[in-house]
């Protein structure tokens, strides 16, 4: 990918209730929307729709003024996802969403990338049987916001605990945000909840590793 990514380790199978909801979730935030198996979406979501402007002609972002979703209904429906004005969206802004793990999809991928984690499963608790990679395929300033965003609204349905790396002095700044569970030894990876990501977004010169 061209951009940033997030990784959301599950502690188990996401059931097809929740499937059904995350499926919801996207369609909600997405201006456009390819789900290539269950679980794997190819969508565009526009960064107004994740609470944030895009305002990469002035190189800056502020917060929308309706932010967010507020919760889905009990047929996974999207309840209430208001606040953004169509006219001011960004409707390209791509993004690859997909459940990965056994009997889920690029089982392959998912071992290669968690066949030797002691020191994450440490943070854990647990090894993860599965995980929702969030990718962006661009790679501005709005992208990495963008990216922590969709990861924590995609938390907000599945659960999990999100897995960022991270750059040189970040453990030092995200050390005392809530929602952190740990940092690995070696200061290169955070593990952290959808707060946590919410919080760090909020910070001066915010950027995930690519």
């Amino acid at each position: 990918m061209s951009g940033p990514t997030l990784v959301i380790e599950l502690a188990e199978p996401v059931s097809p209730a929740a499937l059904q909801e995350f499926r919801a979730l996207m369609a909600g935030l997405s201006s456009h929307l390819e789900e290539k198996r269950p679980g794997f979406f190819d969508v565009n979501v526009p960064a107004e729709r994740l609470g944030v402007e895009d305002g990469r002609e002035e190189d800056r972002r502020k917060p929308f003024p309706l932010p967010l979703l507020r919760g889905t209904s009990v047929d996974g429906e999207l309840a209430a996802l208001v606040g953004f004005n169509p006219q001011r969206e960004d409707w390209r802004r791509p993004f690859l969403v997909y459940l990965m793990g056994p009997d889920a999809g690029d089982e392959g991928i998912f071992e290669a990338e968690h066949e030797d984690e002691p020191e994450v499963e440490a943070v854990l608790g647990f090894r993860p049987t599965h995980a929702v990679n969030v990718s962006a395929c661009c790679n501005g300033g709005i992208d990495h916001v963008a990216t922590a965003l969709l990861t924590a609204a995609v938390m907000d349905v599945i659960g999990g605990v999100a897995k960022a790396e991270l750059l040189d002095g970040q453990a030092a700044v995200v050390a005392g945000l809530p929602g952190v569970l740990g940092i690995t030894d070696d200061e290169w990876t955070v593990l952290g909840t959808a707060e946590f990501l919410r919080a760090w977004v909020g910070q001066p010169g915010f950027r995930l590793l690519k």
